[in-house]
Formats: structure tokens, C-alpha cells, sequence
């Protein structure tokens, strides 16, 4: 019962960072898989992504009652995604025959998602000004968005793990989308490539149903007060201090891959 109620509060916890950042939650969740219950990277990658689909099914929820979504706008970019996530699905199936491989891969985007967060955190903090989102479509060309989306699709087929860390600078940055919109899509779009994946892996028999419920749990209503926290709350401390203590993360993935190695 403690262990159930310790996955219940670590899915709460990662559901209410993906609600109010616009990320999946497995940043928070992987390692905890990994690292903490001891999972082989293919389980893991598998039981994550799971959970990370019902954080991204409650923020999305959230974030569309708040205006933050126009899901025709995001057509696109969510079909692609889901052709992206088959394809690497079958990837990922030839992986798991080589599992350090996929600790090398966690890392890495562990890592560059991390230096994201901070970077993104600090312009914010620096600015200190709150952003006004009129609009809530995603404005851009229909190649551009095919393209976001093919790219957003490799993470939750390969990794079992969220695309916000692609979603959300490229609605940001390159379609020039206001920061609450560009998170809002962000889970919008991610949560089909969240869905399929987690089919492929549960047929594949990458899932622990035991481990990824409670963690379904606390994901679906961290989510929700995460997307609630979104309309009020200041995300740019969060996104640096996360940002650091991921990055460690991530080394400690790259470090299990090169003891494999050995």
C-alpha cells in the first residue's frame, strides 16, 4: 500500500509539472521507473508513457476549457505526429533487444530538455511580464506543421517519453505562438502520439498495468490543477530549478549506459 500511494503522489507530481509547463511528465516520471522502482529501459519506456498519456489527456482537458486549443489548426501537426510515433514504435521494438541504448537516448534528451527549461526559465524571469494570448489557433504553413509533428513523434515512439520539449519551443518560437497557447497545443498534440504509443507497447508487452495505474491516478489529477496553475502562475522558477536537478538526472542516465557498456 505505501509503494501504491508513493506512485500515486510521483504521478501527481509529474502530472501537475506536464499541466502547468506543457511537457508529457515522463521527465519526472522515467527516472522514477528507472532509477527508483528499477525497471530495464523497455519496461520503463513502456509503463511511462502510459502514464504520460493520461497527464497529457488532463491538461489538455484543462488547457482546452480555458480557451488555450483550436484543435483544426492543429490537424496537421497531430497526423503527422501519430505516423511518427508508429513508425518509431517498430524502432523502438528492435531496441529493446539492445536496452542501453535506450538509457543513452533517455539521457540525452534529458539533458537538452533541461537546458531548455532553464534557458526558456530565465528569458521568462528576466522579462518578468505576463503574456496576453488573444488567439488560439496555431498559424504557420501546413509543411512546417507536418514537419513539428513528424519530428514530435520520435520521443513517444522511441523513448516513451513527451514531446513538449519540441512542441512547445517550435509553437513558441517558429509559428509564433503566444507561450499559453503554445502549451496548450503542445498537450493537445502529444496526447495521440501519447495514445498510440502506449497501444504499440502494450501489445509489445513493454507495460507493468500494476505500476503504471497508480501513476495514471495521481497524473490525471496533478494534470488538471497544473492547467489550472497555468492561468495564474509564474512558471519561470520552476523551469530553471527543474531544469537543473534534470539535468543531473540525465547524466545519471548516460552514467548507467557507460557502466553497461563496460
Amino acid at each position: 500500500m505505501q509503494f501504491f500511494i508513493i506512485l500515486i503522489i510521483s504521478g501527481f507530481f509529474a502530472g501537475a509539472l506536464g499541466g502547468l509547463l506543457g511537457i508529457g511528465g515522463g521527465i519526472v516520471i522515467m527516472p522514477i521507473l528507472r532509477l527508483f522502482v528499477g525497471l530495464p529501459p523497455a519496461l520503463a519506456a513502456g509503463t511511462c508513457i502510459i502514464a504520460v498519456f493520461f497527464t497529457t489527456l488532463g491538461g489538455s482537458f484543462r488547457h482546452y476549457k480555458l480557451g488555450h486549443i483550436n484543435f483544426k489548426s492543429l490537424v496537421p501537426v497531430i497526423v503527422a505526429g501519430m505516423i511518427s510515433t508508429a513508425v518509431f514504435s517498430l524502432i523502438f521494438l528492435y531496441f529493446t533487444k539492445r536496452q542501453r541504448w535506450l538509457d543513452l537516448g533517455t539521457g540525452l534528451t534529458f539533458s537538452l530538455v533541461s537546458v531548455r527549461m532553464i534557458i526558456e526559465g530565465w528569458a521568462q524571469f528576466s522579462k518578468r511580464k505576463a503574456e496576453k494570448a488573444v488567439l488560439t489557433n496555431i498559424e504557420g504553413s501546413l509543411l512546417g506543421k507536418i514537419a513539428i509533428g513528424g519530428a514530435a513523434g520520435i520521443l513517444p515512439g522511441f523513448l516513451g517519453i513527451g514531446t513538449g520539449a519540441i512542441l512547445v519551443p517550435a509553437f513558441a518560437l517558429i509559428l509564433r505562438a503566444p507561450m499559453k497557447i503554445a502549451i496548450g497545443s503542445s498537450l493537445a498534440c502529444f496526447c495521440t502520439n501519447a495514445f498510440l504509443s502506449s497501444t504499440f507497447k502494450f501489445f509489445q508487452g513493454f507495460t507493468v498495468l500494476d505500476i503504471a495505474v497508480p501513476l495514471c491516478i495521481g497524473t490525471l489529477i496533478g494534470s488538471n490543477i497544473g492547467g489550472m496553475l497555468n492561468k495564474r502562475f509564474s512558471s519561470a522558477v520552476l523551469k530553471i530549478m527543474f531544469g537543473i536537478v534534470f539535468l543531473y538526472v540525465s547524466f545519471k542516465y548516460i552514467l548507467l549506459f557507460f557502466g553497461a557498456a563496460l
